[in-house]
């Protein structure tokens, strides 16, 4: 089946987003100039999800990556609430307080987030509610515990995510009796998600990562050339910390069962995720739910399935690994991305070709003539010469675009191969899962002059 040029990029552009951080009278206070967003399904549905916001009573902004598992389910209630969490775990008590108050006597709420999204990012309407109040008593409990102490930003990065698990494993233990909400919370808890976040205020950038999606920095070197640093490390059996900690976490007589076939008890890939009670849960815990939920959970058999030598849970932790790193004016990008991008893809690559597309595109200078009169005819030549060097590079406006195409369509010269990409791109859904995963990515620009003023600061 064989689609046109302009019906692969009609795919491939569906779910691309952009976002310029404003300029304050004509200055940019911001490291960040912008980012690009883009998705690309083979699961139907996508089973990753993305989120990006700028944090409005703390500086910074926030960029998440989320690849769920045996299901969306996760992957949607993690994309959607764990930017509040690290919002709340970083706000000063007072303003914790005038917030608490603001709900006490029902006045309007100050707003913490001012969310970045596609219009086809979906937020759980049925579920607001809920999750609100599981956010509340948070922000109680942060209250209560107020220690005077202003929150470190990686303290507040684990603290975050460890406490929306915790939120979505009780959440489904204690169940709601509407019986929609509770399918809903139990969908949630027996799915899982890795995350891969970011945080950017100044020249301060944190990743958390939990799991096998990845961050990297392109960097620019002395002689143009690009340049990749691994900003995560994959929480899998390829990470030899990640097993030896698994290990360290278990009685020696369990050594040989905890990794077998490179998964998790022979079952899962990522070694550290939201959700997945299964691997968290006793076994008595898990019948309990089980039995009391509803029939379609019954009627599961992933949910009721018990894995294979499962003697002392938790195998499994959502608590991520941050890394701290300050920005140069040569970091000239951030790539966030689920692992279906690794694993078509060199990372020294991925800096290449972002590289390239953001210096190329802004290297298109005005052709300049000199004092030379040049006819229309001889301008047009120069023109449709320059525009067929481009357009065969850069027929992308977004970033994350250009990159997904490299992914699905290059071939063994490293060229996109059209031919190749819309063979990739027409395969019905129940054959695209077998050559290629969800991809997920997302591109943010640095700004350099405000990165090496803040250098010059400091």
């Amino acid at each position: 089946f064989y689609l046109t040029p302009p019906q692969v990029n009609s795919i491939l552009k569906a779910n691309e987003y952009s976002f310029k951080v404003p300029e304050f009278d004509g200055k940019n206070v911001s490291s960040i100039l912008g980012f690009d967003s883009n998705q690309l399904p083979a699961n139907a549905p996508i089973e990753d999800r993305r989120s990006a916001a700028t944090c409005l009573q703390t500086r910074g902004m926030l960029l998440g990556v989320f690849d769920g598992h045996a299901g969306c389910a996760c992957a949607q209630a993690v994309s959607e609430r764990l930017f509040y969490y690290i919002a709340v775990s970083l706000l000063p008590h007072e303003t914790l307080l005038e917030i608490e108050n603001a709900v006490e006597s029902g006045r309007a709420l100050l707003p913490i987030l001012q969310w970045h999204k596609h219009p086809n990012d979906y937020f759980s309407k049925e579920a607001s509610k809920l999750y609100f109040n599981s956010l509340r008593t948070y922000w109680q409990e942060l209250i209560d515990l107020n220690s005077g102490e202003t929150t470190d930003v990686r303290e507040a990065l684990i603290n975050a995510f460890k406490r929306l698990d915790n939120d979505i494993s009780l959440e489904a233990q204690v169940g709601d009796p509407n019986s929609f909400l509770n399918y809903l919370v139990l969908r949630v808890a027996f799915s899982g998600a890795t995350a891969c976040v970011a945080h950017v205020d100044g020249i301060d950038l944190h990743i958390a990562n939990t799991g096998d999606s990845r961050a990297m920095l392109g960097v620019q070197e002395e002689d143009g050339s690009w340049s990749a640093v691994n900003l995560s490390y994959d929480h899998n059996a390829q990470n030899e910390h990640e097993v030896e900690r698994v290990k360290m976490e278990h009685p020696k007589s369990e050594e040989k069962s905890l990794v077998k076939q490179d998964r998790l008890l022979g079952l899962l890939m990522p070694f550290r995720a939201f959700g997945d009670v299964k691997f968290k849960w006793s076994i008595e815990l898990q019948k309990r739910v089980i039995e009391s939920g509803p029939d379609q959970l019954n009627d599961n058999e992933y949910t009721k399935f018990i894995p294979p030598n499962y003697h002392t849970p938790p195998y499994l932790t959502a608590e991520p690994e941050v890394i701290h790193h300050k920005l140069r004016p040569q970091d000239k990008f951030l790539v966030l991305a689920t692992d279906g991008l690794w694993e078509t893809m060199h990372r020294q690559d991925v800096a290449r070709i972002v590289g390239e597309y953001l210096t190329g595109v802004h290297h298109q200078q005005p052709i300049a003539v000199g004092g030379y009169k040049v006819t229309l005819g001889q301008m047009h030549g120069l023109l449709t010469e320059r525009r067929a060097r481009i357009s065969s590079v850069f027929e992308d406006q977004n970033a994350a675009t250009h990159l997904i195409r490299h992914a699905v369509g290059n071939n063994e010269f490293g060229t996109v191969d059209h031919e190749r990409l819309s063979k990739m791109l027409s395969l019905p859904e129940e054959l695209a899962r077998m050559y290629r995963d969800d991809i997920t990515i997302i591109v943010v620009q640095f700004n350099s002059h405000v990165i090496g003023a803040y250098q010059n600061e400091e």
